[in-house]
């Protein structure tokens, strides 16, 4: 049985590997994920085999309530949910090794008779289980607007007090290492870091939030692998080092893409809720210039490149497949045509590759930020739907604000900017967009779908 086991282990690592090369393209993304899930599925059955595993009815019973919850959700969820629907399920294996921690402290009387490192590694996965999950569980609620997406913050008391959690969290740790075995401890260090996990992920803004569920994705793998080795279990500890690695090397890049330092996001900074205006408002006295579907087919139908700038809006109004219908027209007038996407559109790293490729929008024509920043210089119409954030000059010459040196797309060097919006509110980081105001910029406001559906049906009649 020994060896049998250890072969499904080898074959489900294996697939786990080979369903993450899929993932690193569109084309075989789907297919990766299916190779990655038939790999879990036969660890999953290594690990029932594996000699005194017991509670059988009760291993089924979880088993049951995860698919019923977890199928329908994932089925039902919109793509624009899917940053929340992620921190969620991140959340879930945090939480599930921090449970699993205390049934090991429990199984092992304080693991008196244990080795020290699986003392250690399973207090770490206590540790960073319980951050993740209640980290996890307050980045779903302001994703999802359950709380406030503004930063939570309890000013210059923020940082001290996460210190001084992390150390109470680490001395109920540290005096289970040393031989005591009260089970208050071990309900100290899950508590302290329950707190500590609330505490640090209240003060981030919503622009920082896809960065910092990359993160806490990340200390849920980590702490799998650690929970693996307290255990004994190779499945554990290959599956929680792949996900740790690769959601550390995630948050890098998106760390890179907006010029943050991982340890700003932890610290807190921009994001967040600022008071919306309506059309035609600025913080300065200065307006915006209003535009019609039809004046902007017009605009499109006479250029030799557009460059459209997908964004949040995109998503959310669905218009997808409207925007390649009206991208189908402008090719066939002989029009170039070719979609900018930044690192971080949307609220994930592909989003909106996901959603255009859906629309069946040829992959070559998706131009990301290095490469199409310098072709907007000689590009007749930017037709930005709904990107905020990334598009906004200020990262770019405005000292003071909070997301200079943010790379951008550069839309505000084609020689004519349309917006499409339904109003003037902020981004995600709370703050006026300072393309809005240029004299080349005009904005389209309404649902994006709709407008995009009424510029498509004017390209026809021209």
């Amino acid at each position: 049985m020994s060896d049998l086991i250890d072969v499904l282990y080898i074959i489900a690592f294996t697939l786990f590997i080979y369903g993450l090369m899929g993932l690193t393209g569109p084309r075989t993304a789907v297919r990766g994920n299916l190779i990655a899930a038939a790999g879990m599925a036969i660890a999953v059955v290594a690990t029932l085999l594996t000699p005194g595993t017991s509670n059988w009815s009760l291993i089924a019973l979880g088993i049951g309530l995860g698919t019923v919850l977890g199928v329908p959700s994932a089925q039902r969820v919109k793509m624009t949910a899917m940053p929340q629907m992620v921190a969620l399920f991140n959340g879930v294996g945090g939480g599930t090794v921090a449970l699993v921690a205390w049934v090991e402290f429990r199984d092992t009387h304080a693991y008196a008779s244990e080795a020290a490192y699986v003392a250690i590694a399973s207090l770490f996965g206590a540790v960073v289980g319980s951050v993740s999950f209640w980290g996890s569980l307050i980045a779903f609620g302001k994703l999802q607007e359950i709380l406030p997406g503004r930063p939570i913050s309890l000013g210059r008391g923020q940082q001290p007090l996460n210190i001084v959690l992390f150390l109470a969290s680490v001395a109920c740790a540290t005096a289970i290492g040393t031989g005591a075995d009260s089970e208050l401890l071990i309900i100290g260090v899950l508590l302290f870091a329950a707190v500590l996990g609330v505490m640090v992920v209240l003060p981030i803004g919503g622009a920082d939030m896809p960065v910092v569920i990359s993160l806490l994705n990340a200390f849920t793998g980590l702490s799998a692998a650690a929970a693996g080795l307290a255990l004994d279990n190779i499945a554990m500890i290959v599956a929680g080092m792949i996900v740790g690695a690769s959601g550390s090397i995630l948050t890098n890049l998106m760390a890179k893409a907006m010029n943050r330092s991982i340890p700003s996001i932890i610290a807190g900074g921009f994001g967040g809720g600022a008071a919306a205006g309506g059309p035609g408002t600025g913080p300065v006295d200065q307006t915006v210039r209003r535009t019609s579907a039809a004046d902007a087919a017009i605009q499109m139908a006479y250029a030799s490149q557009v460059v459209i700038v997908p964004g949040y809006g995109m998503a959310v109004a669905q218009a997808q497949h409207a925007v390649r219908e009206m991208a189908k027209h402008l090719e066939e007038r002989g029009i170039e045509v070719k979609h900018a996407i930044h690192p971080v559109a949307g609220r994930m790293p592909g989003h909106m590759n996901v959603l255009l490729a859906e629309a069946d929008v040829p992959y070559e024509q998706l131009k990301e930020m290095d490469d199409i920043n310098g072709e907007f210089s000689r590009t007749e119409v930017a037709l930005v739907i709904g990107a905020n954030d990334v598009t906004n000059p200020a990262a770019r010459s405005n000292p003071g604000s909070p997301i200079y040196g943010m790379p951008i797309l550069n839309v505000d060097e084609a020689h004519s900017i349309i917006v499409l919006k339904r109003s003037m509110s902020p981004g995600f980081a709370g703050i006026d967009n300072e393309l809005y105001y240029d004299p080349k910029t005009t904005m389209l406001f309404g649902d994006a779908k709709t407008s995009v559906a009424e510029i498509t049906e004017e390209l026809k009649a021209l």
